[in-house]
């Protein structure tokens, strides 16, 4: 049987290669020519719900490429197999030893949830949050008087759930920076998209059973996501010269979004990146690192791979013999992969940042901003994506498609796995 980690690596590429083709036939395209190495930048990018960008994607594409580009970034935002696995559930009410495997691979699921609940919830959830959050953009995009409200409405409740940052408008969201329904819909699609499947359906399953307790999953994803998103927030209001130039109310709507669109991963803004301060971006490149969280639509390092590696920390530093998170134990070997989950995710990062210094031009600051957003999946920049050189950009296309797999599996995929554990003797070591 072949590892699942495989199946999942293949899977996305062969998504990625689909999405290519479609959009190099010029029925995808407005007007002119659009080179194969952009069609395939493009189709990474919306695969992995990056939504960085080297060409203007309503100006490069005709309908028919934004459709494709729609599909995309909504089947790699519900994940690999997923609406297969649905689709056989419905039929067979039962599914495959392979695809449980790669499911559980997917998702990262804690034992208390069934992998076949679980994706009846995605599917049905999926649905009804973006229906809410098309209802709520067309009444926003129309109150404006946006052209093609409908279908702009539709595009945008997709990527903002899919966590995806494309827009069909050519400065993102920046036009919308004082409107409170289009930066509240956006908000709450991105939101939901990030915290991950996993807590809507552990509050899901805890509601129809009063006696039953939310996993402690969803207890960190919860506290650690909006701990950090109000920090961001805060930070970013009071800290930023660019922030505090502007009138109260776009201040408060601009500042919030900025911190949201970084940690949830969605890579819209409403205020110019390239404006910030030099503490914000590094601020926003920590956001984008940290992330999203497990089993959602975003990207990242995950909010609970972060919550274990402090937690071992701060356990180390008390001199305590076991890490405990609201008052349970957790287990060594989430704590082992944590951490292999943190430094594994380093290095990419590093090792992406590094390349593109050697082949870009720009500013340093400015590159390690582009690569820990196509890592982390996020589709913020400030400014340089269209300037990448082609080996520039396969390293950005590279970077996206690790971060979609996830660093971990992605390793995990590439290496051979041993066939047994031999007994070693122990020895310890200076640290």
């Amino acid at each position: 049987m072949k590892r699942p980690t495989r199946v999942v690596l293949l899977g996305y590429l062969s998504y990625i290669l689909l999405t290519w083709i479609l959009l190099c036939l010029p029925i995808s395209w407005q007007d002119g020519f659009i080179s194969p190495l952009d069609n395939l930048f493009i189709a990474a990018s919306a695969i992995s719900t990056t939504g960085l960008i080297t060409v203007n994607t309503p100006d490069a594409y005709s309908f028919f490429g934004e459709l494709v580009i729609a599909c995309a970034f909504q089947v790699g935002g519900l994940g690999y197999m997923t609406l297969g696995s649905f689709v056989v559930l419905a039929r067979e009410r039962r599914l495959s030893a392979m695809r449980r495997q790669v499911g559980e691979t997917v998702f990262s699921l804690p034992e208390s949830l069934n992998l076949r609940t679980f994706i009846r919830h995605t599917i049905i959830f999926t649905v009804l949050i973006e229906i809410a959050g098309f209802i709520g953009l067309y009444i926003a995009f129309s109150q404006q008087e946006v052209p093609n409200s409908l279908w702009a409405a539709i595009f945008h409740s997709i990527s903002a759930f899919c966590t995806a940052g494309f827009s069909i408008f050519p400065d993102s969201l920046m036009g919308f920076r004082g409107n409170l329904l289009v930066n509240f819909v956006v908000t709450v699609l991105s939101i939901f998209g990030a915290i991950g499947f996993i807590v809507v359906s552990d509050i899901w399953l805890s509601f129809k059973n009063s006696e039953r307790q939310i996993t402690l999953t969803t207890k960190i994803i919860l506290y650690s996501t909006f701990s950090v998103l109000i920090f961001g927030w805060g930070y970013l209001f009071f800290a930023d010269a660019s922030m505090t130039a502007l009138p109260l109310g776009e201040r408060l709507l601009s500042s919030w979004f900025q911190s949201m669109t970084a940690m949830t991963t969605v890579g819209f803004n409403t205020h110019p990146i390239e404006n910030l301060v030099a503490s914000s971006v590094l601020l926003m490149l920590i956001l984008m690192i940290i992330g999203a969280s497990p089993s959602g639509t975003g990207g990242g390092l995950k909010t609970t791979s972060v919550s274990a590696a402090i937690g071992a920390v701060w356990a180390t530093l008390r001199g305590q013999p076991n890490v405990t998170i609201s008052q349970r134990r957790i287990p060594v070997s989430s704590l082992t992969s944590a951490f292999a989950a943190v430094m594994f995710y380093l290095l990419m990062f590093l090792g992406g940042s590094l390349c593109l210094l050697m082949l870009q031009g720009q500013a340093f600051e400015d590159v390690l901003f582009e690569a820990a957003s196509a890592l982390g999946t996020v589709g913020l920049s400030r400014g340089i994506t269209g300037d990448l050189t082609p080996l520039g950009k396969l390293v950005v296309i590279v970077l996206m498609f690790i971060g979609r797999v996830g660093p971990m599996t992605f390793g995990l995929a590439l290496f051979k796995q041993p066939v047994q554990d031999r007994q070693l003797d122990e020895e310890d070591i200076a640290l």
